[in-house]
């Protein structure tokens, strides 16, 4: 390749990661917005914090409508088109999530959101993937996931210095200033050249049919999802409300423990991206979903403040390198006419699965405190997840554009 092509390229493999991360931060910075305020909006509505909670889990429960959509014109007409009008689209209801009038309303607006929000993930991340060569798919995907938890932080940052002064409000205002960043660069990105070798130009039965054909990895990556979103969800989304009643810290401590986890989320998801690299995505995922069972009593039970600092640290950088490791692996497992579709809705799918984690740790914490609730639950899903992981297939390496 030419000097010049290749520079070309490696701009272009640049951009799409950029974009792609943008996108999932902006999505993962409201979603997390929302697991800061549940008290004061509870507070403004007249609604118990578990009254609130299942405004998180409205939008789990659309997200797979918009991995649905998305998916399907991803195949069918490329990944930047239908990207840019997703990252629109949830970026409109964020404001409008600022100025809901009613709790009524408020959930409506949730329920919008996730259908932008489970669009993004699984076109984003086809993109991504289809951008790069096939030796940097474990470290890109670990930097890809953890835009995630990038954004968990920024809301941290943001309930740290804007909700104190400004209220639950505002804080959902500023997450979508990003969003024309993003949609500049995406504009950059030139279309993936796999998508444009294998996509399905038949008509659409043929292309269902195709679905139907690989029914059985598209199960197994519907129940490889929903444990890995239990575990996500189960040890990050009520983290703060433990926190601040359980543990008693105000607001700004609250929002350090939380930066310090992402921070470790970040790590754990890059660096357990590479090392599935080189030994492969089971064997890194394995390792990271033992090792957080064995953290458990340091991030829930630790007796001082450097403790806990510490086994928050530890649990996400061991959760999310997990995480870190799947877009590559569900990418790898699917087909490359399906690709648009099949990881972004199967992820979509687990997540509505594990749409009542929140509810249910509340419930729990009600009566046995949050700290006992989510140990209990974070042991048996890590174990699960690991158990589920161990037994299913890997196509680690395996060259997009082959059919």
């Amino acid at each position: 390749m030419p000097p010049t092509d290749l520079s070309a390229e490696r701009s272009n493999q640049r951009n799409a990661v950029t974009a792609c991360f943008l996108g999932w931060t902006l999505d993962a910075f409201d979603f997390f917005v929302l697991a800061f305020v549940l008290s004061p909006i509870g507070k403004d509505f007249h609604r118990s914090i578990l009254e609130i909670t299942f405004a998180m889990t409205a939008s789990l429960f659309t997200r797979p409508v918009g991995a649905f959509i998305f998916g399907l014109l991803a195949d069918r007409y490329g990944r930047r088109l239908p990207l840019t009008l997703d990252i629109l689209f949830y970026s409109i209801i964020e404001v409008l999530s600022g100025f809901a009038p009613s709790y009524s309303a408020f959930i409506i607006l949730r329920l919008l959101y996730g259908i932008g929000m489970g669009g993004e993930w699984g076109v984003g991340a086809s993109l991504a993937l289809e951008s790069v060569p096939p030796e940097w798919r474990g470290m890109i995907s670990g930097l890809l996931q953890e835009g995630y938890a990038f954004g968990y932080l920024l809301a941290a940052i943001a309930y740290w210095l804007v909700f104190p002064h400004f209220g639950w409000r505002a804080m959902f205002f500023i997450g979508s200033l990003p969003a024309l960043l993003t949609l500049l660069i995406l504009l950059k990105v030139r279309e993936s050249t796999t998508w444009a070798a294998t996509a399905s130009r038949s008509d659409w039965s043929s292309y269902f049919r195709s679905i139907f054909r690989n029914w059985k990895r598209f199960a197994y990556l519907v129940l490889l999802m929903a444990l890995v979103n239990f575990i996500s969800h189960g040890t990050q989304d009520l983290y703060p409300t433990f926190l601040q009643s359980q543990r008693g810290y105000r607001p700004g401590t609250t929002a350090l423990v939380t930066v310090i986890s992402m921070v470790g989320a970040i790590a754990g998801g890059i660096l357990l991206g590479v090392y599935s690299d080189k030994r492969g995505r089971r064997r890194a995922m394995i390792l990271a979903l033992v090792l957080a069972i064995v953290l458990i009593p340091a991030w829930i039970a630790a007796p001082n403040f450097a403790l806990i600092l510490a086994g928050a640290f530890l649990m996400q950088f061991m959760v999310q390198g997990a995480w870190g490791v799947i877009p590559a692996h569900i990418n790898e497992l699917s087909p490359d006419a399906l690709r648009g579709f099949f990881p972004g809705f199967a992820y979509q799918l687990g997540v509505l699965i594990a749409s009542f984690s929140q509810p249910i740790e509340a419930f729990l914490g009600k009566r046995i405190g949050y700290g006992h609730a989510m140990g209990i639950f974070a042991g048996i899903v890590l174990a699960a997840g690991a158990i589920v992981v161990a037994l299913g297939p890997e196509a680690h390496g395996v060259e997009f554009g082959r059919g």
